[in-house]
């Protein structure tokens, strides 16, 4: 059978084709694959990081991950606070693809009913961009964002910054982000590494091709999925507004199912 996608009722058909069974309804069939551990799932394709440090960086982020779930004790010198940090975007302003609750079309539609109004087409966008610097708190489960024109190491250590403020100076933190490069020092610019040495924070970069491995990501799959799918904001104050009360709302509903679903269905690490 010349297929890549079975659906349960090709699949019925196949094993009775082939002698497999004699018969077999598809709620059956269904109901064996749930048994036998086996679910219809998205495939999804990622790079193989080339990074020659990979493991020692993968190890030491997953043992920031066991301390901020509480399944290994930190030790005196290891952070007590871990967060996990990425910025989600560009965020123009454009017509958004998703799902929403609508009037019937096709043959279900009223036939005095208006014509549902289409998405425009953006065959320019003269409004610019903005990005937002977001960082995930594993201990409390909280997230934090703040929205800026530009990603520069300037803006990010000003978001740093932040971050540090909440927590007392002698409370060691550790931040996970990629190695764009804004967060990086370097041999002209040595910000980020001065400002974490003497403010009692841990970098802890993943490695090269490997943004899977912070959690954030999870995070910004939920706020794309409640926040920008099937949306049409006409200006930054509108769709930043939506990103903040977002926020807000997920922070006092961490435990909300719907939203727990979404997480951890995208969560790989």
């Amino acid at each position: 059978m010349p297929f890549s996608t079975w659906s349960l009722a090709k699949l019925a058909d196949f094993l009775v084709a082939e002698g497999v069974v004699d018969d077999i309804s598809h709620e059956g069939l269904r109901v064996l694959l749930r048994e036998e551990g086996v679910s219809f799932q998205r495939v999804k394709t990622w790079k193989t990081s080339r990074d020659p440090d990979y493991a020692a960086k993968k190890a030491r982020v997953e043992h920031l991950y066991a301390i901020a779930d509480g399944e290994v004790i930190a030790e005196d010198d290891e952070p007590e606070v871990v967060f996990c940090l990425d910025e989600f975007g560009p965020l123009n302003l454009q017509p958004h693809p998703g799902r929403q609750w609508a009037e019937r079309g096709g043959r279900h539609k009223d036939p005095d009913r208006e014509p549902r109004p289409r998405r425009r087409a953006t065959y320019t966008r003269p409004h610019g961009i903005r990005h937002l610097f977001a960082a995930y708190d594993l201990g409390k489960d909280k997230l934090y964002g703040h929205i800026k024109p530009t990603k520069t190491r300037t803006r990010f250590l000003e978001f740093c910054r932040y971050l540090r403020s909440l927590h007392p100076p002698q409370t060691r933190i550790a931040i996970v982000l990629d190695n764009y490069s804004p967060h990086l020092t370097t041999k002209k610019d040595t910000r980020v590494g001065d400002w974490a040495t003497a403010n009692n924070v841990e970098l802890a970069y993943t490695p090269t091709n490997s943004s899977w491995l912070n959690r954030i990501e999870a995070q910004f799959t939920a706020l794309r999925y409640f926040t920008l799918d099937g949306t049409d904001h006409t200006s930054h104050k509108q769709q930043g507004s939506m990103i903040r009360r977002y926020i807000i709302w997920r922070n006092k509903n961490a435990a909300d199912e719907r939203l727990r679903e979404v997480v951890n269905r995208a969560n790989v690490a």
